[in-house]
């Protein structure tokens, strides 16, 4: 059963008998195979919080956790790190953090010790360990956070700041390279992490550009904005940005799918002293000249997870309204149909981009 300190701040607690012992999850007892179950509620430790998980958006980590593509994941496994949660009860503090705000938290827990963190670099922490993948996750009806994780919603309603997590994602790798106002911009691969770092580089004054084998994801990244698609299935990729930058190249380019061939585009469609950004995780070999670098010279950036500052300044940006990121979501489920996200999700065709879970209302 759940132990609350007589110090924590709460909501409504008089019905917390029996029937808050254990709380529902959705579980990963082995790639293809997963289930909603009954865990035990989670022990609250000094300096944390109790969250009441809202939403749940479901990862390609996750998915490839459900596949058992996923090299860092064990089993059985809780996945999930982009979510939306109810804070139910929280210790005193200066973070202006009090019970029923609507918050998200960052997911990925470093050491605070490696030479990583000694410098700094928490989101690249040796020892990382993102919710989901090396430890358990947030597909569950409640969490214990430490309070220094939890970033304040600023009036956002729980179903956007789901999304705010995968936005960070693209945000804080397009940061890595100074894009100016001026920059033609190519991104490869329209998928949700894509279409995050079209929005991304729009937002910084960008002229961008997305290429993809799927018109459906085309036709969502002109939505947001794009200034112009390439369906490479249809049109040889070179040629268009030949077409496109009167054979200069590009002056960043974003490759958003993980593959040996998408570096390898961004490399032949790259300007000289361009700056190229990896999002997408590989996971094959890639083989190429590396002369081609030093003859361009090239900047190579990689790019791991985010700070919590990202995701401040994303929130900051939608409560702005200057992007409206529910237009990403193409299905919510509920947490008895989590099977049937996943599957949809493993299976997908290009048609879905973001697929959320409501765990609580």
């Amino acid at each position: 059963m759940i132990k609350i300190s007589p110090s924590i701040l709460s909501c409504d607690y008089s019905k917390m008998g029996e029937e808050f012992e254990n709380m529902k999850t959705v579980l990963i007892n082995q790639p293809g195979e997963i289930k909603v179950t009954e865990i035990p509620m989670p022990e609250v430790k000094e300096g944390e919080a109790l969250l009441k998980i809202r939403y749940c958006g479901i990862c390609g980590a996750d998915v490839a956790s459900y596949t058992g593509n996923q090299p860092f994941t064990t089993y059985p496994r809780i996945p999930g790190h982009e979510f939306s949660a109810e804070i139910v009860t929280v210790p005193e503090n200066n973070l202006g953090l009090k019970p029923g705000d609507i918050v998200t938290a960052n997911p990925y827990f470093n050491c605070g010790h490696c030479y990583s963190c000694e410098r700094g670099f928490v989101n690249c922490c040796t020892d990382n360990q993102t919710m989901g993948v090396q430890r358990d996750g947030s597909f569950c009806e409640y969490v214990a956070m430490p309070i220094e994780r939890i970033i304040p919603g600023m009036g956002l309603d729980a179903k956007t700041l789901a999304l705010i997590e995968p936005f960070s994602i693209s945000w804080h790798a397009l940061s890595r390279a100074k894009i100016e106002p001026t920059d033609k911009v190519l991104i490869v691969g329209a998928g949700p992490i894509g279409l995050f770092a079209l929005i991304s580089a729009k937002l910084r004054g960008a002229q961008v550009y997305i290429s993809d084998m799927m018109q459906g994801r085309l036709d969502a990244a002109l939505e947001y904005g794009a200034d112009g698609v390439i369906n490479v299935s249809e049109k040889n990729l070179m040629d268009a940005v030949e077409e496109i930058t009167g054979g200069k190249g590009f002056d960043v380019c974003v490759e958003a799918c993980g593959l040996s061939q998408t570096f390898l585009n961004c490399i032949d469609a790259a300007a000289f002293a361009a700056n190229i950004i990896l999002i997408g995780n590989g996971k094959k070999d890639t083989t190429f000249l590396h002369s081609i670098l030093l003859k361009k010279e090239l900047n190579v950036f990689g790019s791991r997870n985010a700070y919590t500052k990202d995701f401040k300044a994303l929130i900051a940006q939608v409560a702005a309204g200057k992007v409206d990121v529910l237009k990403m979501v193409s299905a919510v489920y509920s947490m008895d149909e989590a099977d049937e996200a996943f599957k949809a999700l493993a299976n997908n065709d290009g048609s879905l981009k973001k697929v959320l879970v409501e765990i609580s209302k």
